[in-house]
């Protein structure tokens, strides 16, 4: 299974005012180890990039899906908990999961990840919606782009294995697209996505 990689590049950019500048960018894909993760980057990179650039930094991120829509470039960043029942369902563990969006803003996108989760039958909250740096992602292959349905399928597996709890005449379909890769693990701790990427252009 393949997973998802934060790149960090550096590179010579033309402005919009016709000036150069020199900036680090991070960019997000999935790959199955760090080497590939920086194989993949040059690859991805080299006819969308004039000039050099210099791999400067990759980092394992942890996502569990990404939303993807064509009205925005922008990416968001949501960390969304909800409850998981054991398999003698007297017992619960809280889960947190990371997910990214674009959005036109905060606010739409607090709007799309719980419009896209609202089919589960549990109580789940999005806990931070925070913009993320990232410039662009790149799945690994069309198999990296799974159908809504089929996430809320995962999501509901780790709940509860009787899916006692979900109702599937209700599925909707989703208006973005997803990328799938590896999920995040059953873990209370922050996403170091942010802090990560965060610094500011050298």
């Amino acid at each position: 299974m393949n997973n998802w990689f934060t790149v960090k590049v550096k590179y010579t950019k033309q402005l919009e005012n016709g000036t150069f500048k020199r900036v680090s960018e991070p960019y997000m894909l999935a790959a199955m180890t760090f080497t590939d993760a920086e194989a993949r980057i040059y690859e991805e990179l080299g006819a969308l990039i004039r000039g050099e650039f210099t791999v400067v930094g990759i980092a394992r991120t942890d996502v569990h899906d990404i939303f993807a829509y064509d009205d925005s470039e922008t990416w968001y960043k949501c960390k969304v908990t909800y409850d998981k029942i054991d398999d003698e369902g007297d017992k619960k563990k809280t889960i947190s999961q990371n997910y990214l969006v674009t959005a036109t803003n905060v606010k739409d996108a607090f709007t799309r990840v719980q419009e896209s989760l609202s089919t589960l039958m549990i109580d789940f909250k999005i806990t931070i919606v925070a913009e993320s740096p990232i410039v662009e992602i790149f799945p690994y292959n069309a198999d990296d782009v799974a159908p809504i349905n089929n996430v809320i399928s995962e999501i509901i597996d780790e709940i509860s294995p009787a899916n006692d709890v979900f109702e599937s005449e209700n599925l909707t379909q989703n208006k973005g697209v997803i990328f799938s890769a590896s999920g995040s693990d059953e873990e209370e701790s922050e996403s170091d996505l942010v802090d990560e990427l965060d610094d500011e252009n050298e």
